[in-house]
């Protein structure tokens, strides 16, 4: 029998998809969101969000606000990573002007098309370097803005799986740092949960779309494709 963990407790939907197909499954959160309190402001032109933590965030503190407050950081133009993330900001008004499949696609269409604004960076704790890097080096204004803190939960997980199913870098490396990835299949919701992941795998395949739904029929896929040969 196909043994999967994954590092994100599913919903009873999400589950159901790799029971029914007889694949057994183990689960637990490898990180936990704590989201912070912050007023969001400043004198900058866009917002930039790169994960759904920071839009949920975001939005949390917008409800905060007063009205006449509310309406003017609504009216921020928005640059994004995932689907996701732009559909939780686009459900609440406000414009998504650009979203890419990850951080450097982001920051080299800023480079190019929006070099003269300038940005607030919505993100977490944990964020990784390779936005800032582009930003910084094309001399671009921005200012980042802590918005929630990625906690790791290192467990040592016990079983032998032929797959591990991750949701972020953060998920990565709160995994490997008490539980061995080598020779194991790595399924990643993006390129960049998958860049972290190849540093510790040769076994990694990205999902078609950045959805933790599409992780696991991703991983359900390549094991019955498997399985039929």
């Amino acid at each position: 029998m196909i043994q999967l963990l994954s590092t994100k407790i599913l919903s009873p939907k999400q589950k159901e998809i790799l029971q029914s197909s007889g694949i057994q499954l183990t689960e637990y959160n490898a990180i936990d969101i704590e989201y912070k309190d912050f007023i969001p402001e400043g004198d900058f032109d866009h917002y930039i969000f790169t994960s759904q933590n920071a839009a949920r965030s975001f939005l949390r503190a917008v409800d905060k606000l007063s009205p006449a407050k509310r309406e003017n950081v609504l009216e921020k133009r928005c640059f994004c990573v995932g689907e996701k993330t732009s559909s939780l900001l686009n459900h609440k008004g406000l414009k998504i002007i650009k979203t890419s499949k990850n951080s450097s696609e982001l920051g080299y269409f800023i480079a190019k098309s929006f070099k003269n604004d300038s940005f607030l960076f919505f993100c977490g704790n944990r964020r990784r370097r390779e936005l800032p890097d582009i930003l910084s080096k094309y001399t671009i204004r921005y200012e980042e803005k802590i918005t929630y803190n990625t906690i790791f939960n290192t467990e040592e997980i016990s079983g032998l799986f032929d797959g591990v199913l991750f949701y972020s870098p953060s998920g990565v490396q709160s995994y490997v740092s008490r539980n061995d990835l080598k020779n194991i299949t790595a399924f990643c919701i993006g390129e960049t949960t998958a860049a972290e992941a190849v540093v510790h795998t040769n076994k990694v395949f990205v999902a078609e779309n950045q959805t933790i739904e599409s992780v696991v029929k991703s991983a359900l896929t390549h094991f019955i494709s498997k399985q039929e040969q």
